[in-house]
């Protein structure tokens, strides 16, 4: 009897949160920059943001991408001094991944966090099935990031990821590929050579 309870309870609260159009949480623990896991009804949910994407920071194939630590910083800075944390599920999306994380807009103090996350050049817009509220927004973000070269957006720091092996030692045999490159495209090509000495100046 006690187990039929405990389930019809937990079906209970998870009917509610499925069929929420916005729920406020409590902050539990930062997992990375795009994902965090809060308490809703005394139960702890895991959530990834929706629509965005940010740098890895340990992952099995890609390792520590650049601005992967900056944007999982600024995230578990952000939601551990938010005096209010609001969800909203979007009726253009699941509510669950295959992981069966929740897929939600997140609000921090009336702000959306993935708008400021895109802003920061932490994250860009991705993993996107649909016509979500807030994608023109987000789509506007990034595309003001690309031209401010904002974060991950910055050609230099993502040449370098290739340059420097994790330790922050010199990959000598990708710098030597990338300069016999260079010099080729500054022998062979003008538009190569003018874009070089422009970026130069």
């Amino acid at each position: 009897m006690k187990k039929i309870i405990t389930l019809f309870i937990s079906f209970f609260i998870f009917t509610n949160i499925v069929n929420a159009e916005e729920i406020n949480v409590k902050f539990s623990r930062c997992i990375d920059g795009d994902t965090a896991a809060f308490y809703y009804n005394n139960e702890e949910i895991t959530v990834r943001m929706l629509a965005i994407d940010t740098p890895e920071t340990n992952h099995p194939t890609k390792g520590k991408e650049a601005y992967g630590e900056e944007a999982s910083n600024y995230t578990c800075y952000k939601l551990m001094r938010a005096k209010k944390i609001k969800l909203e599920y979007d009726e253009n999306s699941d509510k669950l991944d295959k992981y069966d994380r929740h897929l939600a807009w997140v609000f921090i103090d009336n702000k959306l966090l993935q708008q400021e996350l895109i802003k920061k050049g932490y994250a860009k817009v991705d993993y996107v099935y649909g016509e979500y509220k807030y994608l023109d927004i987000l789509k506007e973000e990034e595309k003001n990031a690309k031209i401010n070269r904002t974060g991950i957006w910055n050609n230099n720091q993502n040449l370098m990821n290739y340059i420097l092996f994790e330790d922050g030692s010199v990959n000598y045999l990708t710098l030597s590929i990338i300069m016999i490159i260079i010099i080729i495209g500054y022998f062979t090509s003008k538009k190569f050579r003018k874009k070089l000495l422009k970026k130069i100046k």
